[in-house]
């Protein structure tokens, strides 16, 4: 593809992970909301994201709120809090209410001690009704796990395992301080199976520290090996302005935007010819996977952790930082564990900041979806939602085409779509229909 067209829609823009976007989050929106919020929904199930703070150590590409602990003594009071938040969320729904989806992110989940994560267990199962078909899914970190902890995560009800791989070659992991061999891996990835695991996903990053496409394809070939269900393959975010630690990272490693584009194309190629299915921008799923039924039947959703099959349309956030949704809008909670340890510990919902949905954003943020799971949405159908309150979304839709000199959009007077020739920009398109991009001064990562 040409240089100067990659060059154009490469620029920073949002994950689109949310609209509005985490950084137009305001401390307007406080506890007293998210009380009120909790307890005017009273129907239909809800998912759980609960948020483990920590690791045993830090990588320098990572873009997540953890940090690096040497003892237990500091993830075991993090516990502590987590349950009674729990418990103190769970006091403010109107009534014991059905989950859904449960999602473990870090940080490393699997750092938690067996005996503590029976005790959440036991804490889950006291305030809500996780359904027997609930998916139960957790990011493991294969270099700092073994056979205990994994059994103790089966226990606990988990059903899906996200293991995390980034790239196999020695000079890029050692860039970014994760050492971890395809033999470490594929133990890991051998024991869950023997557990019964029934859906195993991994990740790995393209646009690292000195990879190239090569290094990319070698890593993707080890990866299909392990016959995993599901791969995502991301761009890696260099944004050190708010990761300090990613400052350790020599920009004159990166790849520019051309070779990112460029590892991407040849990436998905290889992947696609694997017999996977290509979901939004950066999700492979064999075609029986959960994920890949859910794109043909329409009923793919995206959320904070990326694109999911979780069709609540409640999702509570637990734990340090972590970003629930509600009809009403969006609660962040305390970044900083301790401050959030805190504020729980006195009996507080520990709010930080948040945002309350208007119609018009909710339209807005119905067609940003639509754009990042299926690259397409209709304009009827939006009216029909949410009528007025969709004018600046279908506005956005036929300026965006009109303006479109490069041919990467099409619309037949009701259905605004991206071509498959334009679909790796899909976030640069999902950016004209951001309204608060351009009102602060957030910075994001590349768009390719």
């Amino acid at each position: 593809m040409n240089a100067d067209l990659i060059a154009r829609y490469a620029a920073p823009v949002p994950r689109y992970t949310s609209y509005p976007t985490a950084p137009y989050f305001h401390d307007g929106i406080d506890e007293t909301h998210y009380r009120q919020w909790l307890g005017e929904n009273t129907d239909g199930p809800l998912s759980l994201y609960l948020h483990i703070p920590f690791c045993d150590r830090l990588c320098f590409y990572c873009g997540c709120h953890t940090k690096q602990v040497r003892r237990y003594d500091p993830i075991a009071a993090y516990l502590d809090a987590l349950n009674i938040e729990i418990e103190l969320v769970a006091e403010c729904l109107a009534g014991r209410r059905k989950v859904s989806a449960i999602h473990f992110g870090g940080g490393s989940p699997t750092i938690v001690s067996p005996v503590d994560l029976q005790r959440l267990r036991v804490t889950l199962d006291r305030h809500f009704d996780i359904q027997p078909d609930c998916e139960i899914s957790v990011e493991i970190d294969p270099t700092h796990v073994d056979a205990e902890r994994l059994s103790a995560w089966k226990s606990f009800g988990m059903t899906r395992a996200s293991v995390g791989v980034q790239d196999f070659e020695p000079i890029v992991q050692a860039a970014i301080n994760r050492p971890q061999s395809f033999e470490q891996t594929a133990a890991v990835v051998g024991m869950l199976r023997e557990l019964g695991i029934g859906s195993i996903n991994l990740d790995i990053v393209y646009g690292l520290p000195h990879q190239d496409r090569q290094m990319l394809l070698n890593t993707i070939e080890l990866c299909l090996a392990m016959t995993p269900d599901r791969i995502a393959m991301f761009g890696y975010a260099h944004v050190p302005w708010v990761k300090k630690h990613q400052s350790r990272i020599d920009t004159a490693t990166l790849a520019s935007p051309v070779e990112r584009f460029e590892m991407a194309a040849t990436g998905t190629e290889l992947l696609l010819d694997a017999g996977l299915v290509a979901i939004g921008i950066d999700h492979f799923a064999k075609p029986h996977d959960s994920m890949a039924r859910k794109l043909a039947d329409g009923a793919l959703r995206r959320n904070f952790q990326g694109y999911t099959t979780d069709v609540a349309n409640i999702l509570i956030g637990l734990g340090a930082s972590s970003i629930g949704r509600l009809p009403q809008g969006y609660i962040q909670n305390i970044v900083a564990t301790g401050q959030y340890c805190r504020a729980v510990s006195e009996g507080r919902l520990p709010v930080v900041r948040g945002f309350a949905l208007s119609d018009s954003d909710r339209a807005s943020a119905l067609a940003i979806e639509n754009l990042m799971c299926r690259h397409a949405f209709s304009l009827a159908d939006l009216r029909a939602r949410f009528r007025r309150a969709a004018d600046s979304a279908c506005n956005d839709a036929m300026r965006t085409h009109f303006l479109d000199d490069d041919g990467l959009t099409s619309f037949d007077g009701d259905t605004f779509a991206i071509k498959p020739e334009g679909r790796p920009f899909t976030r640069a398109f999902a950016s004209k229909f951001d309204r608060y991009l351009h009102q602060g001064a957030a910075k994001h990562s590349l768009a390719v």
